[in-house]
């Protein structure tokens, strides 16, 4: 089985679910808890719930959250590879849920911004892996030439590569040039419709994969609940695959 090695941001989440309509300056009755979180590590533990042999390689606070999310990412079954920061803290996010499901989140990357080349485990850049790249480490500027030399241990270890881009808000503010030119070795990009539209500029989310095409062999567009499409250079047309209901929960998520 191949080793998947992610290498992205670890957070708690503190989730509120509004009951109704948010009422601005003033209180709205919710449900709040609190989560594991952090593109990367979500994804780590999804895999490794899945029975995928997988590390995750990141950076925490030396901080009460830092080693609950440390223990979390264990009993799943992750390799944690966890940096401990004297200094920053775990990364948090606030994660506002309104009534009708739609997702606002307030982001503190804390220790997350400070991972370094230097934090990444060379023995885990091997041929026959996968290197699975959260685009955060990529739009951080703390981070970012961490995100870039995995990408280039990957490359030289004979890895196979992919990126998500992450969130579409801070991929905007960081510019779709300079992100293209960072991941174009990279031979599969997940972005969902948002996202796609940053880097191409186009609605369509078929047409949007098309266009990405040109930088990333294949190319996942996630469609929320109508599913995801896949494109691949050579087909005429997109793969459209529908959502599935998921009733195994992990951490919320």
């Amino acid at each position: 089985m191949t080793r998947v090695v992610v290498v992205g941001d670890l957070m708690t989440d503190a989730v509120a679910r509004a009951r109704y309509p948010l009422a601005r300056a003033s209180d709205t009755p919710a449900i709040v808890t609190m989560h594991g979180g952090g593109s990367g590590a979500n994804i780590a533990s999804w895999l490794a719930v899945e029975g995928a042999e997988v590390a995750f390689i990141g950076r925490r606070g030396a901080d009460i959250t830092g080693r609950n999310r440390d223990m979390e990412l264990m009993g799943y079954g992750v390799d944690a590879r966890l940096v401990m920061d004297p200094e920053r803290p775990t990364g948090t996010c606030v994660v506002l849920v309104t009534h009708k499901g739609e997702r606002t989140m307030l982001s503190d990357p804390g220790a997350n911004a400070a991972l370094s080349p230097e934090d990444l485990p060379r023995d885990l850049f091997t041929q026959g892996g996968h290197l699975h790249l959260s685009g955060y480490t990529l739009i951080n500027e703390g981070s970012r030439e961490a995100g870039l030399a995995a990408l280039e241990m990957a490359r030289r270890s004979g890895m196979s590569v992919s990126v998500d881009c992450s969130s579409s808000a801070p991929l905007e503010r960081t510019g779709a040039e300079p992100f293209l030119e960072w991941t174009q070795n990279v031979k599969l990009l997940f972005a969902n419709a948002d996202q796609a539209k940053v880097l191409t500029g186009r609605d369509d989310p078929a047409a949007a994969a098309k266009v990405l095409t040109a930088w990333f062999p294949q190319v996942v567009v996630k469609l929320s609940d109508e599913g995801a499409l896949w494109y691949t250079n050579g087909r005429a047309e997109p793969v459209q695959v529908a959502a599935e209901a998921v009733e195994r929960v992990v951490d919320g998520t």
